[in-house]
């Protein structure tokens, strides 16, 4: 992504390696879904089997830490939408 005159830093920051809108949007629904396998599921389930082997995360400390990421990349998304900076020749 190119760096528009009026673009805060934050936003260009958040998707400087993204050409497309589509990109973008594939990095914070990944973000997304890895902050919810964040939550430590075995304290609320009883996860025996091949559920307790995909959930290993067992205390809250990454959960915290992937909210800010995900909505900063949700806030940068809507930022570009709403001031028209995704490149043309890539369209979307």
């Amino acid at each position: 992504m190119e760096r528009k005159e009026n673009m805060p830093l934050w936003v260009f920051l958040a998707f400087s390696g993204i050409e497309t809108r589509r990109a973008a949007l594939l990095l914070f629904w990944t973000s997304l879904a890895f902050t919810i396998y964040c939550i430590p599921w075995g304290q609320f389930l009883s996860l025996d089997g091949w559920a307790g082997k995909l959930f290993l995360i067992d205390d809250w400390s990454w959960f915290p830490m992937m909210l800010p990421v995900v909505f900063w990349y949700w806030a940068g998304l809507r930022w570009v939408d709403r001031n028209g900076g995704w490149s043309e020749a890539h369209g979307e």
